[in-house]
């Protein structure tokens, strides 16, 4: 590791953590999940190595307001999380032209459709993953250790020289509960079932009113180990 790239690291994640007022900052080396960027990325990403992920902490009584269904309150405070996100994300990308590099922000929420071979352009929870964030857990989810899955992620990518943080090992332990909640039944010890999940969040938009394609009842009692 050279002396620029942790330099670079330091004065990205304080300003991440300090000035955004995020709450999860990490690096992933981006050659070991390139093939899970879209055609579309990949073309254009030409010479970027890293990945940088970025979390922001859902709120815990929002979450709380969930049930077996989410809520209109939890719609609003999804989305609303997802745009600061972006923005967080455009934010660094000009702290980062700043300092020399390029970068390209991926949208925190970017849906391509389910029948394409990515869902998005790129998967944050991989993202997150590789850059030391958390573990994917038996609910399909980045669990971060202090967090749960109780976050939302976005993922910078940029040619900057910075350090790479770890993966860390799976940590869900004995842990079931998103199992025992999922409404859907599409979390089991199996894995996850995409289209069993799907088909419940397509009944949620036309039942509850919440205009888009979420749940938050797994999240809700996925809350880490504090």
């Amino acid at each position: 590791m050279s002396l620029d790239e942790l330099k670079n690291y330091e004065l990205l994640k304080d300003y991440a953590l300090k000035e955004l007022g995020l709450d999860l900052f990490g690096v992933a080396d981006l050659s070991k999940f390139k093939n899970e960027l879209s055609v579309e990325v990949a073309e254009i990403s030409g010479g970027m190595g890293a990945a940088i992920s970025l979390a922001f902490k859902l709120s815990s009584a929002v979450l709380n307001s969930i049930t077996d269904h989410p809520t209109r309150l939890y719609m609003h405070h999804y989305q609303i999380v997802n745009r600061y996100l972006d923005y967080s994300a455009l934010r660094i990308g000009k702290f980062i032209e700043r300092l020399g590099g390029n970068y390209i922000p991926i949208p925190a929420s970017l849906f391509l459709g389910k029948t394409d071979k990515h869902s998005s352009h790129l998967s944050h929870r991989v993202a997150a993953y590789y850059a030391g964030l958390g573990w994917i857990g038996r609910n399909n989810l980045l669990v971060n250790p202090r967090y749960g899955a109780q976050i939302r992620l976005v993922t910078v990518l940029t040619d900057l020289p910075l350090k790479f943080d770890n993966p860390i090992p799976f940590g869900c332990g004995e842990c079931r509960k998103c199992i025992e909640v999922c409404p859907a039944g599409a979390l089991s010890e199996n894995g996850y079932d995409f289209e069993k999940c799907f088909k419940l969040l397509d009944y949620f938009v036309g039942k509850y009113n919440v205009g888009q394609h979420i749940c938050g009842v797994c999240v809700k009692v996925c809350t880490g180990k504090g």
